[in-house]
């Protein structure tokens, strides 16, 4: 049995012009991005002089260069903790404004600010916190008798970023995570108050098996700009010279491609990355196949 709206005559004709600017921008800005980073990276070239044939050699280079494994390795750090905190934090943020009280709505648009706040702006706004000698957070920690730290130097930087881009996710997940709980039948609630149930039981054996589509989907979806996050540590622990004291892949591409005009082993780069995300959307893609509930 066939079902939904098939569009016939004109209508499919007005439906293909309502398509072409998508398709156009998916052919040229999406899959042809993708096809031409792909044969850069077979390439050196330096934006310049003509492109020359560099075969695999770009791609080996990765193997020796120290500030690119360096790059990659705190991307996978900074994943490591970016990921659970987005998903934990908004999901606990979630079940918390999940209620039936009064200005509720108000705290909803106050979680959600973040997200719809400019990065830079942001950004700007956290370096004043965390700035070692007028910083908010240092006057905070002398008020109390200890001494001030350097939060955005080595030691501390990349705490003090995912911190930020947590900060900068959990409006997102939010959303994401009260759609879900929005959609959990009330009834389910009630049988369990009915035998007894404690509110921690039913988090954990109601709320958190049916919302696993959503924490499956906000996952992948923060995994994935957990791979691709740039704009925060750039602004934040950016250094003289374009260094930054947390460098991660995107910021390794990005100076190789338009500091060092290398773009051959910025393709590269950036086709190793797409990789990544490729093998972690299969093994989430494995997981949402075991453990996730559907209704």
């Amino acid at each position: 049995m066939n079902y939904g709206l098939k569009p016939f005559g004109r209508e499919r004709v007005w439906l293909w012009l309502m398509l072409v600017p998508t398709l156009i921008g998916l052919a040229f800005g999406t899959v042809g991005s993708l096809l031409a980073t792909l044969g850069l990276s077979f390439f050196d070239w330096d934006l310049i002089n003509p492109p020359q044939w560099a075969g695999v050699s770009n791609y080996l280079a990765l193997l020796q260069n120290k500030d690119y494994i360096e790059a990659f390795t705190n991307t996978l750090k900074f994943s490591a903790e970016y990921v659970p905190g987005v998903v934990i934090i908004s999901l606990l943020i979630a079940v918390l404004l999940n209620r039936k009280i009064r200005g509720i709505s108000i705290f909803r648009t106050i979680y959600f600010l973040p997200t719809v706040t400019s990065a830079v702006a942001a950004a700007l706004v956290w370096n004043m916190i965390y700035g070692k000698d007028t910083g908010i957070l240092n006057l905070g920690l002398e008020s109390l008798g200890m001494s001030p730290l350097c939060w955005l130097c080595t030691d501390h930087a990349m705490l003090s970023v995912v911190i930020v881009n947590v900060w900068g996710a959990i409006g997102e997940g939010m959303i994401i995570f009260l759609a879900g709980l929005t959609a959990i039948p009330r009834d389910y609630y009630e049988v369990a108050s009915i035998d007894g149930a404690s509110d921690l039981q039913k988090f954990f054996h109601i709320t958190l098996p049916l919302i696993t589509p959503s924490i499956f989907f906000q996952t992948l979806i923060s995994a994935i700009n957990a791979f691709q996050a740039y704009d925060y540590i750039y602004m934040l622990t950016r250094r003289g010279q374009g260094n930054s004291t947390v460098p991660v892949a995107v910021y390794s591409i990005y100076r190789n491609a338009f500091n060092f005009f290398r773009m051959g082993d910025a393709s590269a780069q950036a086709i190793q990355l797409a990789l990544l995300v490729a093998v972690f959307m299969l093994i989430m893609f494995w997981w949402e196949r075991h453990y996730v509930v559907y209704e």
